[in-house]
């Protein structure tokens, strides 16, 4: 019987082919919207995510930053026509900062990182201002990177200082096009270096040498003795009206924690001790990746929510369409009805005969929109460059959702249906 009022539903939405298909149609767009709005919001988290993933969810990050200059510290005052004076500029972190951090017992590792900016070139291919990052060989575990190529630098290059370098993936096409660097030389500032490693690609994040959005893929990594060796700390900042100079010990110092409990308690104690060993100015910033990443899973789960309220408008748009369109069938087919039950048909005959009716155009409308939604990831992907990646879960909400709309708005046609007196509905011209 079931099955038998199911065909009839079908027959009869086929009569009207293109009202099926309009009276569908706010029920496709409303589960598209659903599928792309959540697509977009479960993507940007698994960007962001990743993002702060990399840096280390068991890691407390210390920053040098450069402070305020204040006209008592010799800078000009705005609009001031005095001209610069050259000076050095002293800030951020020492290394006698890293030696007393290195020694906090919730930590297991601790990494220090020198930024230096430098021309770097071979065999005519020039990279102007190429980001080396100074460091120790306990940075390829702490900050989760992986060798494609060749080795890291290990214990005994940053021990004798060797000129040995590790490129970024993107770094390699820049300086020896499409040829294999590893055991080639490259020429950084006037020191020559042999290449022993290429590094894996990475997500475009916060690079390791500061704030910037850097991509860490182009930069160069050598042993922190030998860029200290080598370049020293002393960076050269040309200004309009002057050049100044910066000397900066360190630039990033990573601490590795045992467990993620142990994060904040670890930041904290961090943030007590710099701030005794940097009483006079804020050099130095903290950044903690777990509660960053806390952060922004709470923020997206709320975009989440408002993206699918915004969506789940639509579908309620497209059920009281559903609605409308169901009562005006209701008055179209009273004399069907009343022939129905006079020749016997039950009340619930009739309340699942159009309840069927509605049921099935929300289906056939849910699951195109679901063929619509599952393909707007690469069509905003191509097109607007945005990032959406489609969870299964939002396919099933999207299927249930749509399928609910199409009970809760066809309950009330169908029980109006049903409830039409057979003598009435039969003189129903």
């Amino acid at each position: 019987m079931l099955w038998a009022t199911l065909k009839l539903g079908i027959r009869n939405l086929l009569l009207h082919k293109l009202r099926s298909f309009l009276t569908a149609l706010g029920t496709i767009l409303g589960v598209a919207s659903v599928l792309a709005m959540l697509a977009v919001g479960e993507g940007s988290k698994r960007h962001a995510t990743e993002e702060i993933r990399q840096l280390g969810a068991t890691n407390v990050i210390i920053r040098s930053i450069k402070p305020k200059i204040d006209e008592k510290r010799g800078s000009p005052t705005q609009g001031s026509t005095t001209p610069r004076v050259s000076r050095v500029l002293t800030y951020g972190l020492k290394f006698n900062d890293f030696e007393i951090l290195r020694d906090l017992p919730t930590i297991k590792a601790a990494v220090p990182m020198l930024l230096l900016k430098k021309n770097t070139q071979h065999s005519g291919r020039r990279v102007m201002n190429a980001r080396i990052l100074g460091t120790t060989p306990e940075f390829l575990d702490i900050k989760g990177i992986v060798v494609q190529q060749g080795r890291f630098f290990n214990k005994e290059d940053a021990r004798r200082g060797s000129n040995v370098v590790v490129l970024g993936s993107t770094a390699v096409p820049q300086l020896f096009g499409f040829s294999d660097p590893i055991g080639k030389t490259v020429l950084i500032g006037s020191s020559a270096f042999r290449v022993v490693g290429v590094l894996r690609p990475r997500l475009e994040a916060v690079a390791p040498g500061g704030a910037d959005t850097a991509n860490p893929d182009q930069e160069l990594y050598m042993p922190l003795k030998t860029a200290r060796n080598r370049f020293g700390n002393l960076q050269v900042v040309e200004q309009s009206g002057g050049t100044n100079f910066e000397r900066v010990q360190l630039n990033e110092i990573t601490l590795a924690v045992h467990n993620e409990n142990l994060v904040s308690q670890t930041a904290e104690m961090a943030r007590i001790l710099l701030k005794r060993h940097h009483p006079h100015t804020v050099d130095y910033e903290i950044q903690v990746p777990l509660e960053l990443l806390r952060q922004a899973q709470r923020e997206k789960r709320i975009w989440n929510i408002v993206l699918g309220s915004i969506a789940g408008i639509l579908l309620l748009v497209g059920g009281i369409g559903i609605m409308n369109i169901m009562l005006a069938t209701v008055t179209e087919r009273t004399r069907e009805i009343g022939i129905r039950r006079a020749m016997g048909a039950r009340r619930l005959d009739i309340t699942i005969q159009f309840l069927v009716e509605t049921v099935a155009l929300s289906t056939i409308g849910g699951i195109i929109g679901i063929i619509v939604g599952v393909g707007s990831p690469w069509f905003l992907t191509a097109i607007f460059g945005i990032d959406a990646y489609v969870a299964w879960w939002t396919v099933v909400l999207a299927f249930v959702i749509s399928v609910g709309t199409g009970i809760v708005f066809g309950v009330y046609p169908a029980r109006r249906a049903a409830a039409m007196s057979p003598i009435e509905a039969l003189r129903h011209e």
